[in-house]
């Protein structure tokens, strides 16, 4: 793939398997991060994403907890949803160096919120809705690490 696509979905079952996709090219180590606006279908993706690891439990996003860990696929998925931290220094409160820099892949819903802890190399992905093409259109956005 190149480093910069964009994808358009028009059903939520469309932006899952894109999920499902992206991440059956996931490694260890790899970082992704997931923007845009709320109720945009970041949850969907995610549940997607985890599918295409081997993960078969339900996906929520973790709003509350901060991350959540799945640990059956073929490697641990940590999920973080970092939009209601109140700093950067609440993520070091939950271990993300250990996550980020761990043997897993990890996907970080509202990142824009932690940029400045982000590693130097992750894959950005934006989903955006534009009503005039429909209800469940999605444009997704996925710009790869140089």
């Amino acid at each position: 793939m190149k480093d910069f696509e964009v994808f358009e979905t028009n059903t939520e079952e469309e932006t899952r398997t894109l999920g499902e996709r992206l991440a059956e090219e996931a490694k260890p180590g790899d970082v992704y991060t997931l923007l845009g606006d709320l109720g945009v279908g970041k949850t969907v993706f995610t549940q997607g994403f985890a599918k295409g690891l081997g993960i078969t439990e339900q996906v929520n996003s973790p709003t509350f907890t901060i991350v959540q860990i799945y640990e059956e696929g073929r490697m641990p998925f940590y999920h973080f949803d970092v939009y209601r931290i109140g700093d950067v220094d609440e993520m070091e409160e939950v271990g993300y160096e250990d996550y980020v820099y761990g043997e897993g892949v990890c996907l970080i819903e509202w990142a824009n919120l932690i940029e400045e802890i982000l590693p130097p190399c992750y894959t950005q992905i934006t989903i955006e809705k534009n009503p005039l093409k429909g209800f469940d259109y999605r444009k997704i956005t996925v710009k790869r690490c140089e």
